[in-house]
């Protein structure tokens, strides 16, 4: 238990420290995160048109529909805004994510940035987002909340779209062509899956785009809750328990990414970036023990990891 001085003293050390940059340093910041965001709602969304079209035709997404989604970005085909009812739902997802590290940073008078976002041509048109804290964080409660506040804010603001999309989703055909893209059915999603369509299987569901934007934002947070290393995960464990718990479960999850990579490969590469990059965590100097506040939202982030993971997030037909 800390001393009530040194309690203080680390208080003291949360104040914010005001940096000097100039108006135009500041403007060109702005300017960086509304560039990102922008670029990434265009990827995004044509990703989205993929969706759209394939949803409209009742078959699953392939390869030449990915392909051919990011080739009418590229002719700024205006069809693409279709994709919206993708694009929109998935960066509130992110946006709240990162929303809810950000908001908690500036409780703790922790210095940290504004969300980037990052664009790609590839699947969901996004690697996600990001914010970068600039400050040391001093206490152990500091480091919870900064760390559960953004899987809390993300899976808050996903649950609706994952309603509504699953109730606009339809039953698919009984068999679908050899090139087409499946996705994983994480808890979360197959429980509501059987409101809407109790008795079928996921493989017989053809997801609306919006229940695909839920699905990307289950499939984050799941990512995020990961309990290594600097993750969200890494983060909540480190504040929660002594620091020999988090080298040892980041090791041993580290060790289950391999185990998992024998069913989905792209797990190997996740395991191998956590051990070579992931595994250390800035030291906090305070033995304060956690709130039964708190330790309650430790078990409720639990259950969200366990309701958003997915083994096998992507896969195909051959």
């Amino acid at each position: 238990m800390l001393q009530p001085e040194f309690n203080e003293r680390i208080q003291g050390l949360e104040r914010p420290v005001i940096s000097k940059q100039s108006s135009w340093a500041g403007t060109r910041s702005w300017l960086l995160h509304i560039v990102l965001f922008l670029a990434t709602l265009l990827t995004s969304t044509a990703f989205g048109s993929a969706l759209v079209e394939s949803f409209a035709h009742k078959r699953a997404l392939n390869l030449d529909a990915l392909v051919d989604c990011y080739i009418r970005l590229a002719h700024f085909d205006p069809g693409i805004w279709t994709g919206l009812s993708f694009s929109i739902p998935l960066l509130a997802v992110l946006l709240a994510h990162e929303l809810g590290h950000y908001v908690e940073c500036r409780k703790r008078n922790v210095q940290a940035s504004l969300p980037y976002f990052l664009p790609s041509p590839s699947l969901f048109g996004t690697f996600g987002a990001f914010i970068r804290i600039r400050s040391p964080i001093y206490s152990r409660e500091g480091l919870f909340d900064i760390g559960i506040g953004g899987p809390l804010a993300g899976f808050i603001t996903l649950v609706p779209f994952l309603v509504i999309g699953i109730a606009l989703s339809q039953a698919a055909p009984n068999s679908f062509p050899t090139d087409s893209i499946f996705f994983g059915t994480p808890l979360a999603l197959r429980i509501a899956e059987q409101f809407r369509f109790p008795g079928l299987a996921s493989s017989r569901i053809l997801l609306h785009p919006m229940a695909m934007a839920a699905w990307a934002g289950l499939f984050a947070t799941a990512l995020n809750l990961l309990p290594i290393g600097q993750l969200d995960g890494g983060h909540i464990l480190y504040a929660v328990g002594p620091e020999r718990w988090h080298r040892r479960i980041s090791f041993a999850f580290i060790l289950l990414l391999v185990v998992a990579g024998f069913f989905y490969w792209p797990w190997w590469i996740w395991g191998a970036a956590m051990f070579f990059l992931g595994r250390r965590h800035p030291l906090v100097y305070d033995n304060t023990r956690l709130s039964p506040g708190r330790l309650v939202l430790c078990a409720a982030v639990l259950l969200i990891f366990i309701l958003s993971v997915t083994i096998v997030p992507v896969r195909s037909i051959e």
